[in-house]
């Protein structure tokens, strides 16, 4: 035998090998695999600024508007900090929201309330609970690190035209949720919706991540929704996040983070 088909016989078996390993993937192999490239594709954003607006609507379409700004820090090796303060309406006008998100321990999130001048910790057992009387609750403004959950890929398939991979992830840690069915774009890296199933696996809550604008920082594109409309599908009640002003790459330092800063 020559030493051009030996080579060519070599060749071929390298595919089929690597092609054997591909297919003996598991599902929950593939889940966490993808899990850990978009939360890469997601990396590198410094920190974030902008303004909010979170819009409450009640089961009768009555509506509740709140203005806040916020911003965010990247922490190498570690979950994200960031900071929301309320601007208005004169109710609320002060009060500040700070998360300390962590890869492998409990998020440590403070809720100032200016009326009282009191500086309240939101305890675990508490993280499932209503933020600011929205659809959203603490868990969902808090930690979304790969460590913190088990996956498993279900499908792919389109979602508003875009090409997705439908994923599960069950949260490792005490949550509201028994787990989120995420559709990731492929081409965002990030939801297109994810659904919410409460502690008895029943549907709770669907999230529709809308109006994706393309950042770059050091040469790097990502992506971010505009908004985020999430539907409680069985209170009937709703909740709007959107985004004006947003700036990506912005330099911030730890002391713009700090608990005893809230105060101020």
């Amino acid at each position: 035998m020559g030493l051009q088909k030996v080579s060519h016989l070599l060749i071929l078996l390298f595919l089929f090998i690597g092609f054997s390993s591909l297919q003996a993937e598991t599902p929950e192999e593939k889940g966490l695999r993808l899990a850990k490239e978009f939360e890469a594709a997601n990396n590198g954003f410094i920190g974030e600024s902008g303004k909010t607006e979170l819009i409450l609507i009640d089961a009768h379409g009555e509506k509740v508007v709140r203005i806040m700004k916020g911003k965010s820090k990247e922490v190498i090796g570690d979950g994200d900090k960031s900071i929301s303060i309320f601007e208005n309406p004169k109710d609320v006008k002060g009060t500040k929201m700070l998360t300390w998100s962590h890869k492998s321990k409990d998020d440590q999130q403070w809720l100032f309330l200016p009326s009282v001048r009191r500086v309240k910790k939101i305890s675990s057992k508490n993280k499932s609970a209503s933020f600011m009387g929205s659809e959203f609750s603490y868990e969902d403004l808090g930690s979304q690190e790969v460590e913190k959950y088990k996956f498993k890929w279900l499908k792919e398939t389109k979602f508003a035209g875009l090409d997705c991979h439908v994923i599960q992830r069950t949260p490792t840690y005490k949550s509201g949720y028994s787990k989120q069915i995420s559709y990731i774009s492929k081409k965002y890296s990030n939801p297109m919706k994810v659904e919410y199933y409460d502690r008895k696996n029943q549907l709770l809550k669907v999230a529709l991540f809308e109006g994706y604008e393309k950042h770059t920082v050091a040469g790097k594109s990502m992506y971010r929704p505009s908004a985020i409309k999430m539907d409680n599908v069985q209170t009937k009640k709703k909740s709007i996040f959107s985004w004006k002003n947003r700036k990506i790459g912005v330099k911030f330092s730890d002391n713009e983070f700090r608990k005893n800063n809230l105060k101020r």
